[in-house]
């Protein structure tokens, strides 16, 4: 998956009108989970990423533990948009994130995420 196609992916399941809001959507939606996870975890999340989106996530982990609500207001200040709206919109980037990693760096992910974060990434039947 190339840029242009994540962020058009981004946009049409965000439901947004610009390439420059589902950029924001998902600068938000990264800098929030680089935020979120421990170690190297975030650079090894932006290796699999396009080169435009990578540096959103690159970089240690804030190793921050903090609720997927708490996740959501974070990504809602970021962006400059109503909670509504930021659920939306991080929800979108998580399911783009995941056509576009492995599934092992998913689950390494997820597992640092832990069950509370599971709706962020809808259900996707293949975790348990």
């Amino acid at each position: 998956m190339n840029d242009e196609q994540f962020i058009a992916e981004v946009k049409n399941l965000a439901e947004l009108d610009a390439d420059e809001d589902a950029r924001k959507a998902i600068g938000a939606t990264l800098e929030t989970l680089r935020e979120r996870l421990a170690g190297e975890e975030p650079s090894d999340l932006a290796a699999q990423l396009p080169p435009e989106i990578a540096p959103y996530v690159e970089g240690d982990g804030g190793r921050e533990s903090f609720s997927v609500d708490e996740f959501y207001e974070r990504v809602a200040e970021k962006e400059g948009v109503f909670n509504d709206e930021a659920i939306r919109h991080a929800r979108a980037v998580a399911t783009v994130l995941q056509t576009a990693v492995t599934g092992g760096e998913l689950e390494d992910v997820r597992s640092q995420l832990g069950n509370g974060y599971e709706e962020l990434f809808g259900q996707t039947g293949s975790s348990a």
